[in-house]
């Protein structure tokens, strides 16, 4: 009987589920999306019950399509959206107040407290983050200081904490698993990576029980199994892992000095720095990458927090196109953005800027301007956010990047992926699945159940789509680049009060 690996890949703005198959290629998806709440300006929240019930309807859908039996999946690997904070009562299942998204800026005040008291260097150390409202700690710490009874049931172990993976193994498992995996851990504020535990000086700061969070296992191993109603019979869930490490173990970035950028509804870039975290200097923040047979490797990340997003709001804000594929034929009829500089701070800025006071800005515009030049600003916005990561991140690990390989939904951009190359120098690599994301989730499940042996069979499996040479002469990157850095300080700080 043929087997098969079944992803689970819940994203900000959709869920999907992807049976792949044993040369890495997908068989059948099917994808959901479903709704963002976005109660107050800078505030983004997810009802987590909708998120599970797209989820799951999904899973089944890939599966009814690649025409295939629960007995022929060999396991189930899962990829989350990171940071976003879901609490949830043990008793009944059910979450007690919306999900706080990781864009959500509802802890700014929070973090702007805690670095005010001077604990940034403390949380800095023990956990390799920058103190920012994009990270979980300090949205527990939110929810809990709204309800005083919820604090005291939280105290008692009976409302728990998860980010989405934790929230969709205990759905998945009958509640039978309150679970996570590392690399999710490592965003939350709360893990020491150097001990690779909850840390209790850190939780004790947050005022964040340790009886609510779950149990931490590596990337690669045994989750439970899923209830046997849901699919017809109980599957082993085999892998975990964070959507961008999942997309970095997917792209086969093995080596120390690889990389790789995935362009979703944010952006991120992650360098594999090897089995020792590297401290940023560079407002960068290093995470745990993978955790497989008692060993970790670790990755310098740098978050982008708007990237695929700006061409949702150009969609759904703005109403300049129907469907977000018209983005490209749009900005294609101009040669280029006519000095018009779009910095998507639509939810403050990530790296290497974390300021989550700075909003959007468009700037540079005449009589002239025409909304393909705003289209054609906002696709490039993309990639300048990309050059400010990797300048910072290659200060940090003095490893200078040979390729960058890319991934997500904008990397199908042809124009954006020319522009990359161009902007950073160097060779951009994007590969026949472009899945990435799912594909890491399906190879760490794989590699635990002996689907794949090992690594090098992943390596066999990644195969060039098309490589983008770098063509721009340096003068004119550099006076592209110069004006975008200011185009970013007009936007810094704006909504301080």
């Amino acid at each position: 009987m043929q087997k098969f690996i079944l992803a689970l890949d819940q994203g900000t703005t959709s869920s999907r589920a992807i049976v792949f198959g044993h040369d890495g290629r997908a068989v059948a998806m099917a994808q959901r999306e479903f709704r963002q709440i976005l109660p107050a300006p800078g505030v983004v929240e997810h009802d987590a019950e909708e998120i599970w019930e797209s989820q799951l309807a999904v899973a089944r859908e890939a599966i009814a399509k690649a025409k295939i039996t629960a007995e022929q999946i060999a396991s189930i690997g899962l990829t989350n959206q990171r940071e976003t904070t879901v609490l949830w009562d043990k008793q009944t299942g059910r979450p007690v107040a919306n999900a706080i998204v990781w864009q959500s800026r509802v802890t700014a005040g929070i973090c702007d407290r805690l670095k005010a008291n001077g604990l940034e260097p403390l949380f800095r150390e023990k956990t390799g983050l920058v103190v920012d409202a994009y990270f979980s700690g300090t949205k527990i710490m939110h929810l809990l200081d709204q309800d005083e009874d919820l604090r005291r049931r939280a105290q008692l172990g009976e409302v728990l904490f998860g980010t989405i993976d934790s929230w969709l193994l205990w759905k998945l498992t009958g509640g039978g698993q309150h679970v996570t995996d590392m690399t999710n851990a490592s965003r939350t504020l709360l893990y020491n990576l150097h001990t690779l535990d909850w840390d209790d000086e850190l939780l004790g700061i947050l005022n964040v029980p340790r009886a609510m969070l779950p149990d931490v296992l590596p990337s690669s191993g045994f989750f439970g199994n899923s209830d046997a109603e849901l699919f017809g019979r109980p599957i082993p869930i085999t892998g975990v892992a964070g959507d961008q490490q999942a997309a970095t173990f997917g792209q086969t970035c093995f080596e120390p000095g690889t990389a790789k950028n995935t362009y979703g509804t944010g952006c991120f870039m992650l360098l594999n720095t090897g089995d020792k975290p590297v401290e940023s200097k560079n407002n960068l923040v290093t995470t745990i990458g993978w955790g497989i047979g008692g060993k970790v490797t670790y990755c310098l990340e740098g978050s982008v927090f708007i990237a695929g997003a700006v061409v949702q709001w150009l969609r759904d804000g703005l109403g300049a196109i129907e469907a977000s594929s018209d983005i490209e034929k749009l900005a294609a009829t101009v040669d280029d953005s006519d000095g018009v500089y779009f910095v998507p701070a639509l939810v403050g800025l990530g790296a290497p800027h974390w300021d989550p006071y700075a909003r959007g800005t468009i700037i540079g515009i005449t009589r002239g301007t025409k909304m393909a030049h705003i289209a054609r600003a906002a696709l490039e916005s993309m990639a300048f956010q990309t050059r400010d990561v990797l300048e910072a991140m290659q200060r940090d690990a003095g490893l200078p990047l040979k390729t960058l390989k890319v991934d997500g939904g904008a990397a199908v951009n042809d124009c954006l992926m020319q522009f990359q190359a161009d902007l950073l120098d160097t060779p951009v690599e994007r590969p026949t699945v472009a899945e990435t994301t799912a594909l890491g989730a399906a190879y760490l499940a794989g590699l635990e159940v002996g689907y794949w042996q090992d690594m090098d069979d992943l390596r066999g499996n990644w195969a060039l789509d098309r490589r983008f040479e770098p063509a721009m002469a340096a003068a004119e990157r550099e006076r592209r680049y110069a004006r975008w850095q200011k185009a970013v300080e007009r936007s810094l700080r704006w909504a301080e009060d």
